[in-house]
């Protein structure tokens, strides 16, 4: 982070900062909320990665999340890997480059974990990964989930993050918004209980179908929740958004989700809701 620009001054005489000695300042010593705007220092964030400002969440991946997440857990279909079916150029090196940020080989975790003793089958979408962008093995791990939890008898919890359909994979990426919403079809057909959490960014075909079928909707403060972008919407209707206008918040004011819950709290909400069968009584 750059302290003065060139030609700065300070009571009419110029600014200078010794570079030998800013150069040993890390780079993430200072960090800027994308939310509200206030600077922190690296050291002020715990393991939750959230602003102690206004409790935004930061982009974190799945292996993080779960850390803190579940008492317990164990994955699922590790060795499913994104094709090529369009010989995209670049898009070889551009999975390559997800793998080594995410450790994993899609943008999706999957596996069976423990709430505080309440066993779920548990989805989180990863947006190191491409940024979450949902592709063919993408949704075939998320389905694969449901199958094995209506086979199981457990109820579903998936953590959604996702910049949309992954644009490499064309066609196939968006067959795969039916294919998901399918299972989850299957799945309250059986009667289970399917919770959902959004986490930022959830946009695009995840926002149009799996994301929005839960039984139970949460999110993660400020999160941004949409299906279009903010220019996309402004060039479309030749006006500009409000600032909050796709922060959950907002959404959850129209009707779209349930409940905001912290990274603090997500644990003992989730297990709670698998305790009593998804059953929400008021005052409780």
């Amino acid at each position: 982070m750059q302290l003065f620009e060139k030609n700065n001054t300070l009571s009419g005489r110029h600014v200078k900062t010794d570079q030998s000695t800013w150069d040993q300042v890390p780079d993430d010593f200072l960090l800027r909320c994308p939310k509200c705007q206030r600077v922190i220092f690296r050291d002020q964030l715990d393991e939750y990665m959230t602003c102690p400002s206004c409790d935004y969440g930061s982009r974190i991946s799945a292996k993080k999340r779960l850390e803190w997440l579940v008492d317990d857990y164990e994955e699922w279909d590790v060795g499913i890997s994104p094709a090529d079916p369009l010989h995209f150029p670049g898009y070889e090196q551009t999975i390559a480059k997800g793998e080594k940020h995410s450790g994993l080989k899609e943008s999706v975790w999957t596996g069976i974990a423990d709430f505080g003793g309440q066993k779920a089958a548990l989805g989180i979408m990863d947006p190191t990964f491409i940024m979450g962008s949902l592709g063919q093995a993408t949704g075939e791990k998320i389905t694969r989930m449901f199958e094995r939890a209506i086979a199981g008898k457990l109820p579903v919890v998936l953590f959604t993050a996702s910049g949309g359909a992954r644009m490499q994979e064309g066609i196939f990426s968006l067959m795969q918004m039916a294919k998901v919403s399918n299972a989850v079809a299957q799945l309250k057909k059986a009667g289970l209980a399917y919770i959902v959490v959004l986490t930022d960014p959830t946009t695009g075909g995840v926002t149009a179908s799996f994301a929005s079928e839960g039984d139970y909707t949460f999110a993660e403060p400020r999160a941004m929740a949409a299906f279009a972008g903010r220019r996309v919407i402004e060039q479309t209707i030749h006006e500009k958004l409000a600032k909050d206008a796709q922060d959950a918040e907002t959404v959850m004011r129209h009707g779209f989700i349930d409940a905001i819950v912290s990274r603090q709290e997500e644990k003992a909400t989730i297990s709670w809701f698998l305790k009593n069968g998804g059953r929400y009584e008021s005052g409780n």
